[in-house]
């Protein structure tokens, strides 16, 4: 599977103005629903048939479980590290960032992360993290990661759970879903534009370098709108 990661950036003073006065003149759409409850944001906003249909499509999984990230145990926590460790870590060495448990740990515990977690025979078989926030004056939602266990991929689990966040992202009302994957990931950015995604404007663009050279970025950012 791919392996988004949300690349945090400092705003400008322009941008986190924008973020603000979009945020006193809509209601604070944001605010108010990083302040419901976990359970009570998925009753609201997840569609309803999601998760039966997410467990109809595989005999071998036996629940789907959503959290955020004060509830969200230690246990599993530390297994869908070692997930992105799996999955991920040769990209993140292989980029501007690096790869670090630490840093991914303590990204991990962001208080308005939410998962949603596939559990087959016993064990986690995969999971998605996301975020209802701004981002370039936008109410967004993020998608943090989405990884699966060898075993649980190419079963068509991954875009079930796009299509989950993205009609939770609709009920919301927000204005698109984004994300960040490694440029070098080409199989994960390819999936990514099957599904409706694009390069987004906020993407960065390529630097040149002072002996000259141009260097493209390590990442994408990609969206995918839903409202103008």
């Amino acid at each position: 599977m791919s392996d988004p990661k949300r690349v945090r950036r400092r705003p400008t003073r322009q941008q986190s103005k924008k973020s603000q006065d979009r945020a006193d003149g809509e209601g604070k759409v944001v605010e108010t629903v990083n302040a419901l409850s976990c359970q009570d944001f998925f009753q609201k906003y997840e569609p309803h048939e999601a998760r039966v249909k997410l467990l109809s499509s595989d005999p071998q999984l036996d629940s789907v479980t959503v959290d955020d990230a004060a509830s969200l145990s230690e246990p599993w926590r530390e297994t869908c590290l070692r997930l992105i460790e799996h999955t991920s870590a040769h990209d993140y060495d292989s980029s501007d960032f690096g790869w670090s448990v630490s840093r991914k740990r303590k990204e991990m515990k962001l208080p308005e992360l939410k998962y949603i977690t596939l559990l087959g025979q016993g064990t986690i078989a995969g999971f998605m993290s996301f975020m209802v926030t701004y981002e370039d004056g936008l109410e967004v939602l993020y998608i943090y990661e989405i990884h699966f266990f060898p075993h649980w991929q190419g079963k068509g689990l991954g875009k079930q759970l796009m299509d989950v966040v993205g009609k939770i992202a609709l009920n919301i009302g927000l204005a698109k879903v984004m994300l960040t994957v490694f440029r070098a990931n080409k199989r994960a950015v390819d999936w990514y534009t099957k599904l409706g995604y694009q390069e987004d404007d906020f993407s960065p663009g390529p630097r040149k370098l002072r002996n000259g050279t141009v260097k493209e970025s390590s990442y994408i950012i990609m969206s995918k709108q839903l409202k103008s």
